[in-house]
């Protein structure tokens, strides 16, 4: 099995890719505790 890393933009958060927050398994959110959810570096 092969794994392709997602290039991101520089100025985007790698943790959550920019988005701001996690997607919990069991449903819900959690805010991206690495950019405070706001998504950038």
């Amino acid at each position: 099995m092969t794994f392709f890393k997602k290039a991101l933009p520089a100025n985007k958060c790698p943790y959550c890719a920019g988005q701001g927050y996690f997607q919990l398994r069991l449903g819900g959110s959690e805010t991206c505790s690495h950019c405070s959810g706001s998504g950038k570096k």
